[in-house]
Parts: structure tokens; C-alpha cells; sequence
């Protein structure tokens, strides 16, 4: 009784004030009218043709003043999105069953004239009527949101959330499926392949699914709209609401440590470390010393244990400073390249996304540079993810002659260059690759 008036106060609450007095005025109107017509009626079959007529008169006069008065008011107040949502019908395969039956006990009650075969018939029909009122009730009022990770890898599974909210004050809604809607013409890959199952969904209440995501390749991934289906209460009919939810994702390159990465790892590792040495604070290495070396810098513990001078070198305040290039321009970029290019210059990708990571979780200060992209100099836990979305976007572009991206990194003496390209060995300028460490996506059966 107490969740019946809370319910009642709610919905006086919430009410249209003016709305409900427009609706209970021509309800009293028309139950008027209602009661003159039927007065009429009477009075003309007594004879009375007078009062039929008044009275008839004044029951069209009051019809028609709720409709010109009450009506347009009730009519801007009504709430009509819920109306104008796009419902698709399908008959399952028990429902066909089910008119099958209708049928037959339909011939069955005309040839025999039975009124207990008519009133059977009567209750099925009725059922058929029952399922799709109660579905569209169901389908009414339920919103839906889809929530991704801020952040996805290709290769990695990430969980998503599928949440829906009933909007209805009174009714619950049962059964209900989320599915994703592949458009005509596009690829059959989708955000949501996997169909999320809702068996019960509160009144002014949301419910949430957690959903289980794999995305194999980098790029973006877009659904325009969802279904969600019920075949409640019987399963005769699958009625489906269709919203538009534009979703995307972006994918980022996988950053896995692939047998590839680790091969061009320890060159990577000793192309930074040769520009490390420098005048800093921290210990950097022990060496044999030199006639011009200062004294200050001897280490005279390790030289009484080896018996010979060392010097201490120091690392310079600017450690691990990297320019990482990625090289776009490949073979692939050619109308009808052979898939052996494409796969290349996608290893490329994912070997410039490893790379990346590796110097993100050495706190490395990184600059990232390439064909129309360029992330300035800051701590790799800083710019890494700006590095990754470009990664995840890019295509490869037709080699031309002069190389302009790689020609400026022959200007930049001071930082360590490492770069990353697809291009086949012998087509990198000298110059870069005397002042550059240059990885190469080699074929893995080469």
C-alpha cells in the first residue's frame, strides 16, 4: 500500500497541472454530451421533437467546443517521441506455428458451428493481440548507452559496458536484447557482435552488462545505431526498436613485445646509450684514464682495487632524449599492391607502437615525428598516447623521389633518431642512415 501511494504521489509530482485539469474538464464534457445524446435518443422515440432536437444540439455543440478548446491543449502537451519510435516486426517460428493453429481451430468452429470451439478461437486471437501490445510496452521508454575503455590495443581483449535505462514511471520491461545494426554495404566487422541480454529491467532503473571486446586490427571502428529486441511475453512475435547511437572507438596498434621487437631491441638500446654520456650528476660508467681527464673525476676506490687509474663518466641531465620517425611512404600506398606490402607496412606500425611503449615505460623524453604529424619533445608518459593515435590512423603514402621527411633529421645532430619504416633496404639517404638508427619491417619468413 505504501509503494501504491508513493507511486500515486510520484506521479502528481510530476505531473502536468494544467494538462490534467484540460484532460479531466473534456472528460466531463464529453461524459455531458455523452448523457444528451442518449436523451435525444429517448425523447424521440416518446415523440418529443423538440427536446430530441435540443438536446441532440447541444451534445454537438459541446463535442465540439473540448474539440476546438481542450484538445489543442491536450495535444501540445503530450509527450510524442515515444510514438515516433521505429519499430520492426518478425513472426518466429512458434508464432507461425501458433497461427496454424488459429487456422485450423478457426475452419473447425465455422464447419461445426460450435460456440465452445468460437470462444476458444476468441482467446487465441486475443493472445496474438496480448503479445504485441505487451512487447511494444516493454520496448516504450528503455534508453541505451554503450560505454567504451578510454584506451584499446589491437590484440587485446577490454570489456565494455552496455547499460540500459527505463524511463517508464509505472512498468518494468522484460526480456530485452541489445544488438549491434551492421549498415548496408559496410564491412561486416561492428563495435557489438555479440548480442547482451537484459531478462529484467526495473521501472525508473538501469541496468548494466559487462561486455567482452577483441579488436584485431588498429583504426577506427564505428556503429551507427542498436536494436533492442524482446519476444516477450510468448515468443510468437520478435519486435525490435531501433536507436541511433553513433559510437566509435579508437584502436591503438598492438605495443606486444613480438620476436621482431626483441631482435631490434638491444641496437635500439645501444644507439640511445652512445649519446648518453655527458656532465651530470648521476654515475654513468667507469673507464681507464686519460691524459686529459681531470683529476676531480678520478674514482680513487676502484683504482686501488684494479691497481690503475679510473675515471667516473657522468650521465648528462637530458637522458634518453629520442626522435622516433615512422616513415608512411611504402609500396603499399600503389593501386593493387600485393597483400605481402601491406602486411609489411602494418608490422611497421605495430614495430613503431612497441618502440614507443618500450621508451613510455623507461620515462624517456620523446619527440615523435612523421608525414604530417609531429608530437614535440616532452616525457614519453606524457605524449605517448598522441603518438599511438597517430599511429592508429595512419596509411601508407607513394614513395617520392628526395624523401623530404627523412631529409630534415640530418639537421638534428643533438638527439638520438631512431626510425621506423617499411621501405625495403638501400632506398634510406645516407646521411640518415649514418646519423640514425634505422629499423626495417623485414619480412618474417626472409
Amino acid at each position: 500500500m505504501s509503494s501504491l501511494s508513493s507511486t500515486f504521489a510520484n506521479l502528481i509530482a510530476k505531473s502536468d497541472r494544467p494538462a490534467v485539469r484540460a484532460f479531466f474538464l473534456s472528460m466531463a464534457a464529453l461524459s455531458v454530451a455523452l448523457i444528451l445524446a442518449l436523451y435525444s435518443g429517448a425523447a424521440a422515440q416518446l415523440g418529443n421533437l423538440f427536446l430530441a432536437s435540443a438536446s441532440a444540439i447541444t451534445a454537438l455543440v459541446v463535442a465540439a467546443w473540448v474539440s476546438v478548446t481542450l484538445v489543442p491543449v491536450l495535444a501540445k502537451r503530450t509527450p510524442l517521441r515515444w510514438i515516433g519510435y521505429r519499430m520492426e516486426y518478425r513472426v518466429t517460428r512458434e508464432g507461425w506455428i501458433y497461427i496454424a493453429v488459429i487456422v485450423l481451430v478457426a475452419l473447425a468452429a465455422i464447419n461445426t458451428g460450435n460456440n465452445l470451439l468460437f470462444l476458444i478461437l476468441s482467446c487465441l486471437i486475443a493472445s496474438i493481440l496480448m503479445s504485441g501490445i505487451l512487447s511494444s510496452i516493454t520496448l516504450i521508454g528503455v534508453d541505451m548507452r554503450l560505454n567504451l575503455p578510454e584506451h584499446i590495443f589491437a590484440g587485446q581483449m577490454v570489456r565494455a559496458a552496455v547499460e540500459l535505462q527505463n524511463e517508464k514511471l509505472t512498468l518494468p520491461s522484460f526480456s530485452l536484447r541489445v544488438e549491434g545494426v551492421k549498415k548496408k554495404g559496410a564491412p561486416a566487422a561492428a563495435l557489438l557482435e555479440t548480442p547482451v541480454y537484459f531478462p529484467y529491467l526495473p521501472r525508473k532503473a538501469s541496468a548494466r552488462q559487462s561486455v567482452p571486446m577483441l579488436f584485431s586490427q588498429r583504426g577506427v571502428y564505428r556503429q551507427e545505431a542498436f536494436r533492442i529486441v524482446t519476444r516477450f511475453p510468448f515468443g510468437f512475435l520478435q519486435k525490435a526498436r531501433r536507436i541511433d547511437l553513433a559510437t566509435e572507438a579508437l584502436v591503438y596498434p598492438s605495443v606486444e613485445a613480438t620476436p621482431e621487437f626483441l631482435e631490434v631491441l638491444p641496437g635500439i638500446q645501444g644507439a640511445v646509450e652512445s649519446l648518453v654520456k655527458g656532465r651530470g650528476q648521476d654515475l654513468y660508467a667507469l673507464r681507464d684514464y686519460l691524459p686529459n681527464d681531470s683529476a676531480r673525476h678520478v674514482h680513487w676506490k676502484a683504482s686501488a682495487r684494479t691497481g690503475v687509474l679510473m675515471v667516473r663518466e657522468f650521465a648528462r641531465e637530458d637522458d634518453y632524449r629520442v626522435l622516433l620517425v615512422f616513415d608512411p611512404h611504402s609500396p603499399a600506398a600503389q593501386p593493387n599492391s600485393p597483400a605481402a606490402e601491406k602486411e609489411r607496412f602494418e608490422r611497421a606500425v605495430s614495430l613503431c607502437a612497441a618502440i614507443a611503449w618500450s621508451f613510455h615505460e623507461r620515462n624517456t623524453q620523446l619527440e615523435f615525428r612523421s608525414v604530417r604529424a609531429e608530437v614535440p619533445l616532452a616525457p614519453a608518459t606524457e605524449n605517448i598516447f598522441a603518438v599511438l593515435r597517430h599511429l592508429a590512423l595512419v596509411q601508407p603514402i607513394a614513395p617520392a623521389p628526395g624523401h623530404d621527411l627523412l631529409s630534415q633529421l640530418a639537421a638534428d645532430p643533438d638527439s638520438c633518431k631512431v626510425v621506423v619504416t617499411s621501405q625495403p633496404r638501400g632506398s634510406i639517404p645516407a646521411d640518415i642512415w649514418n646519423s640514425s638508427y634505422v629499423v626495417f619491417a623485414e619480412d618474417p619468413s626472409s
